[in-house]
């Protein structure tokens, strides 16, 4: 393998490829980090829509099926983020970095840090990558507005040599990354590896059900995958489907009957208390959430999870990073990853090679 490829990603992680598996809600499970990280790549479990329970089983089957260190993303504002944090400290000597967007504060971080476990944040702006860094992380992972689901304005073209020439720790790029070129552009940037969430769960590998996949593969045109704001009022961007279409149409009473509802299946998902619930929605509205936004926040997981797991496409919404336009096989992730990294070192060699008379 090209020394190209060991950056100080690899060295971190402990991962033989720069490559690594982001936490897609219902997606990047057990089965799939697995296999990202039997590959040489470096998988996270998407505890975000786990109960505790359900975590505690996902971690137990990844530290059966692998001997290499993985990760965990989680939101602070999930109801069992504190026992979620507990597992992860537990299990530190493998789960080797946590992800998050809305972070833990400098204490937590501090928790995580002396147990050994890497902060690996996603931020979409600059001054939130500034932030990240100042809290704790050690890592910082760039999304552009390329990318799938909660996604900012700024291309990852413009935003990744940004945050580079801002902070001193490593930068992981995502947002439009598929391939070996990709990954070789990164690079090129300064960038420490990639980041991928599309490309896995259009994998052999992934748990999503064949029905929706299709519906990955046969979107031609990156117009066909665009951000919205009508599933819980901030921009996420999905593939246009009919329940999107007719949420977008329906109005704010009839998005507020289908968030009071979501959150109501949601709230029996994780098992969250009413007096739970309430203390979060009020917890949200004095971040600045408005209040139809902090009700609206429970849309996103129930209706993704009615494609995702339950396999009804038309009926759910479907996240996805403009990539799955370009994106036209179902490849395993172990099959995805060693062709990326044989495609990017031909792409780094070239670059230094003298041209042919």
């Amino acid at each position: 393998m090209s020394a190209a490829l060991q950056t100080e990603l690899t060295r971190l992680l402990g991962c033989r490829y720069p490559i690594v598996q982001t936490a897609m809600g219902w997606v990047a499970d057990s089965k799939l980090v697995i296999a990202t990280s039997q590959a040489g790549g470096f998988g996270f479990l998407a505890a975000a829509t786990m109960s505790t329970e359900l975590l505690a089983k996902e971690i137990a089957a990844v530290r059966a099926g692998t001997d290499t260190k993985f990760g965990v993303n989680f939101h602070m504002f999930q109801p069992n983020a504190a026992e979620v944090i507990e597992l992860v400290l537990k299990n530190s000597d493998r789960v080797r970095a946590v992800s998050y967007g809305r972070g833990p504060d400098a204490k937590t971080i501090k928790r995580f840090k002396d147990a050994g476990v890497l902060c690996m944040p996603t931020v979409g702006a600059l001054k939130h990558a500034q932030k990240a860094v100042e809290l704790g992380a050690d890592i910082i992972t760039v999304q552009g507005g390329e990318g799938g689901g909660h996604t900012g304005s700024v291309p990852t073209t413009l935003l990744l040599p940004q945050v580079l020439d801002a902070v001193k720790v490593p930068v992981v790029a995502a947002g439009g990354f598929y391939n070996g070129r990709g990954l070789a552009g990164a690079l090129a940037y300064g960038a420490a590896g990639i980041a991928m969430g599309t490309r896995f769960l259009m994998t052999s590998d992934s748990p999503v059900p064949r029905a929706t996949l299709q519906k990955y593969l046969d979107v031609k045109e990156p117009s066909q995958i665009r951000a919205s704001t009508a599933v819980d009022g901030m921009p996420q961007r999905m593939i246009d489907n009919p329940f999107l279409l007719k949420l977008e149409s329906g109005g704010l009473i009839h998005r507020l009957f289908v968030a009071l509802t979501s959150a109501w299946k949601w709230r029996r998902h994780t098992g969250m208390s009413i007096a739970h619930m309430a203390k979060t929605f009020f917890a949200a509205l004095s971040e600045g959430d408005s209040a139809i936004q902090t009700m609206m926040a429970a849309n996103a997981p129930v209706l993704i999870q009615r494609a995702m797991v339950e396999g009804r496409p038309d009926e759910g919404v479907l996240p996805s990073g403009q990539v799955a336009a370009n994106i036209a096989a179902l490849p395993s992730a172990a099959e995805l990853i060693h062709q990326i990294a044989n495609d990017a070192e031909q792409r780094l060699a070239a670059l230094t090679s003298p041209r042919s008379a």
